[in-house]
């Protein structure tokens, strides 16, 4: 008389189950049409790329809709969940008891099947607690590896944080050179627009002194064309007037004085020799 009651509370325990997996399913149903027309609404780029990048796109959509869907229902299907393992388990007893001809009491099935639950809630805790601790061993060498890598960028900033000084110093440097090259440039410009100021002048000063000189050059050409003119003109005259003095030389001897006088004191004997001469002389003399 004992099996038959904890078989009818594992069938109410099953109809449980089921009812509470139609109403999920239902929420579940109720909601998938505005998820799918979510997703419709979304355009779908083309190219490799871009189907990865919308496959992702489903999938976090996905998980967001769920997380909707879940989040409200929580509570509810972590019982429902709870439930599917008892049922499976009060299943599992079931079958075990039910191949043995040993009848027990209805007490003694009910302790034995919270002993069953025990153990099972047992193995959950321990696996739980020997995931939790794996965990925490990741943790803990992931905590390490994490401050090995604190460290290791704080040594990097340090090290970079002096070639950072390094270099500004480096650079200030640079500045004051700069700044001072720049001051001699200016200087030196403006000392290259004086030096330019004087050479042009110099270049002016160098011209008009070219030009005296030219001119200079013409005034002596002029003046030495003069001369030698008036000399050819005096050796003309000479050589007429010595011609004259040779046909006159039978008639007096003063001119043939007068010729050796000729050759040390040309403009004397000219002077002398005008006033006691010829006419025509006197008219060759005039022409000179």
């Amino acid at each position: 008389m004992c099996i038959p009651s904890s078989r009818s509370s594992t069938l109410r325990l099953s109809q449980t189950t089921a009812d509470v997996n139609r109403a999920a399913l239902r929420l579940v149903t109720r909601n998938a049409p505005r998820d799918k027309l979510c997703l419709k609404k979304k355009t779908i780029p083309f190219g490799a790329q871009a189907m990865e990048r919308w496959k992702s796109h489903v999938r976090a959509e996905l998980f967001q809709r769920d997380c909707q869907q879940k989040e409200p229902f929580s509570g509810l299907i972590k019982t429902y969940s709870w439930l599917l393992e008892k049922c499976e388990l009060h299943d599992c007893f079931w079958e075990e008891k039910q191949g043995s001809s040993f009848v027990q009491s209805p007490e003694t099935f009910q302790l034995q099947l919270l002993i069953k639950e025990g153990e099972q809630v047992r193995e959950k805790v321990s696996q739980k607690a020997a995931e939790l601790m794996s965990s925490l061993y990741l943790k803990e060498a992931e905590l390490q590896y994490c401050h090995s890598q604190v460290s290791r960028y704080r040594r990097e900033a340090l090290a970079l944080a002096r070639s950072a000084a390094v270099l500004q110093t480096s650079l200030s440097e640079c500045e004051f050179a700069l700044e001072s090259q720049s001051k001699e440039l200016a200087a030196l410009q403006a000392e290259q627009g004086v030096r330019r100021v004087e050479l042009a002048e110099a270049q002016r000063e160098m011209e008009q002194l070219l030009e005296r000189w030219m001119e200079e050059k013409r005034e002596e050409a002029q003046r030495v064309n003069q001369h030698n003119s008036m000399q050819e003109r005096w050796q003309r005259f000479t050589s007429r007037l010595a011609r004259h003095c040779q046909r006159g030389q039978q008639q007096q001897e003063g001119p043939m004085k007068t010729m050796s006088q000729l050759s040390v004191k040309p403009h004397l004997f000219f002077q002398q020799f005008t006033c006691s001469c010829h006419p025509v002389l006197l008219h060759g003399a005039e022409c000179i």
